[in-house]
């Protein structure tokens, strides 16, 4: 299988297999021996990140190829149907994939969740409001949030 990985103006490299953009990461990250960089396989992808950043996009149009168990990949194929702009319990993402006790299991999925903004884990909050649990920390998760004018109303008064 090929690999390939870029970076993107030093915040992001991004990784890709046969069939398309696997992974993508916000904190140091060495790829893994055998990989090479190709920045210009990635320039869909930077791109419509770009335009994201800018608030001129809402739905990424990029083949995916995240690496994952069964689990992991029914959660995150349910992550992409949250609308832009919309967020949503664990609990009711369990509910969406039709097993309301798994909110735990929802939420651990979430977190190993490989492709973050592109797959927007970021949409995901606490029963109760709040924001909890994001890889790349909560005040990402935040400013994500209110980039789509997403932020529960609780949190624009009470810190975490």
């Amino acid at each position: 299988m090929a690999r390939a990985a870029s970076a993107i103006d030093a915040v992001c490299r991004l990784s890709s297999g046969a069939q398309g953009v696997n992974a993508t990461h916000f904190r140091p990250h060495k790829p893994a021996t055998g990989w090479e960089r190709h920045d210009r396989a990635f320039v869909d992808v930077a791109t419509q990140l770009k335009e994201y950043f800018d608030g001129r996009r809402r739905v990424f149009e990029l083949p995916l190829e995240p690496e994952g168990t069964p689990f992991q990949l029914r959660v995150w194929n349910a992550l992409l149907e949250i609308p832009y702009g919309e967020a949503i319990s664990y609990g009711e993402l369990a509910a969406r994939i039709g097993d309301r006790s798994a909110s735990r299991a929802v939420g651990l999925a979430n977190g190993s969740n490989p492709l973050p903004i592109v797959i927007p884990c970021h949409r995901v909050i606490g029963s109760n409001g709040k924001l909890t649990g994001c890889g790349g920390g909560l005040p990402i998760k935040e400013r994500l949030l209110a980039l789509e004018g997403a932020l529960p109303a609780r949190t624009l008064f009470h810190r975490f």
